[in-house]
């Protein structure tokens, strides 16, 4: 059982990383509530399309150099290294509202790239811990709140702050700029995992290239099929994530910026009571096994409800609460439980980070890919057709694969355990 001050910790710790990653996002996703309609093509895309693909490339590009830079990272001069690549990454808004378009698209590149190396370096300060469920989903749901909050006041700053839409970005970064220091000040206080921490969850450590691909052999078949399932997760919680702005707009509340909170504020909060209630299990293998099931929970409730929606059965604001509720089920677990307690499980020295860079590297590359086939085709579809259409059969596949996965691990389990007898 966790003491006082342990609870304390963990309060601490999951408020703190709630509020500095949700202070990241301001510097992500404000560009989103423009549509750039009046903007010529760039290379056949759609001005906006480029945009978005852009900044994905930067963070694709970033989560393959992380599955080495974060996986190495040691425990010194980590919050510097947060501001630095904060601070790169407002520059480079700087530059997209001062260069002409089309010019401009290369520094949502730029942007990209630093702030996708932050989340890893924000869960290297809570990882390993008893408490880690509780502290990681406090951490991974605020890519639910903050998406939505950003959006709201990037969106509050264009129409009544009559700020266009290529200075929006680095406006609402300029808004977050202060507190984004003083949370990395805070965070730096959070207490290293205690003595009782590390024998329940095991030591992390940093990992070399060797012991990289030593651990990725050793569950190959495992990981494969979890990262396939992540890709689908990664596609659909970015075009939503990208494209809400747009959606919206198709369905008719293009000009309610308050839509954005009030679909993601309760699935953030679901979600977040959801997850944190794993740190009740402290068998790690029970909850390495029952992780899997909610993420198939997760993408049935996706898929199911936008059945419905497709099928005319759901409003489009039930729609789009429900089916952002079912894929962060799904999404947000990879995030904060499921790699931390395989580690535990399995006793594997090693961290998260390397396995949930290795994941997102390609999942962000399945997102540029859906973009990419869409401009390139020319495929006149809106996005809420592609959307509601494509999480139905991805929903499908991905609770095939989950299952696959989860039998992959237990019979693995099975096998080390009577090696070891």
């Amino acid at each position: 059982m966790e003491t006082k001050r342990e609870k304390w910790v963990a309060l601490y710790a999951a408020v703190i990383t709630f509020l500095t990653y949700a202070a990241v996002y301001a510097f992500r996703k404000p560009f989103t509530v423009g549509t750039f309609e009046h903007e010529k093509n760039v290379l056949g895309l759609h001005y906006k399309d480029a945009l978005v693909i852009c900044q994905v490339l930067g963070y694709m590009a970033s989560k393959f150099y992380g599955i080495r830079f974060i996986a190495e990272l040691k425990r010194i001069g980590r919050g510097k290294t947060i501001l630095l690549l904060v601070g790169i990454s407002w520059l480079a808004l700087l530059l997209f509202a001062l260069l002409p378009a089309p010019f401009n698209i290369v520094c949502l590149f730029l942007n990209g790239f630093p702030l996708g190396m932050i989340w890893g370096i924000v869960f290297s300060f809570v990882e390993g811990r008893k408490t880690t469920d509780f502290i990681g989903a406090s951490l991974a749901v605020s890519f639910i709140f903050s998406s939505g909050l950003v959006k709201t006041i990037a969106k509050w700053l264009m129409v009544y702050g009559n700020i266009n839409e290529y200075w929006i970005p680095f406006v609402t970064g300029l808004l977050f700029m202060l507190p984004m220091i003083l949370l990395v000040f805070l965070l730096e206080k959070i207490p290293p995992p205690s003595v009782d921490d590390t024998n329940s969850r095991v030591a992390r450590l940093p990992m070399n290239k060797e012991e990289r691909k030593q651990f990725f052999n050793q569950f190959k078949t495992g990981l494969v099929l979890l990262i396939i399932v992540y890709v689908f997760l990664t596609i659909f919680r970015d075009i939503r994530d990208n494209f809400a702005a747009d959606m919206w707009q198709e369905l008719g509340f293009g000009n309610q910026p308050e839509v954005f909170t009030t679909t993601e504020a309760p699935t953030t909060i679901l979600v977040l009571i959801l997850i944190s209630c794993m740190m009740l299990i402290q068998n790690n293998r029970r909850a390495f096994v029952l992780t899997h099931l909610i993420v198939v929970l997760g993408f049935f409730m996706a898929g199911a409800s936008s059945l419905l929606f497709v099928t005319n059965h759901l409003s489009p604001f039930v729609w789009m609460t429900l089916t952002g509720l079912g894929l962060y089920i799904g999404y947000i677990p990879f995030n904060c439980i499921l790699f931390d307690r395989m580690i535990a499980s399995f006793k594997c020295a090693g961290n998260v980070g390397f396995l949930m860079y290795l994941a997102d590297s390609f999942g962000y590359m399945g997102s540029v890919g859906v973009i990419m086939l869409k401009a390139v085709f020319n495929l006149k579809l809106k996005w809420t057709a592609i959307y509601s259409n494509g999480v139905v059969v991805l929903s499908v596949m991905g609770i095939a694969l989950t299952l696959l996965a989860l039998a992959y691990f237990n019979k693995k389990y099975q096998t080390i355990v009577n090696e070891h007898e």
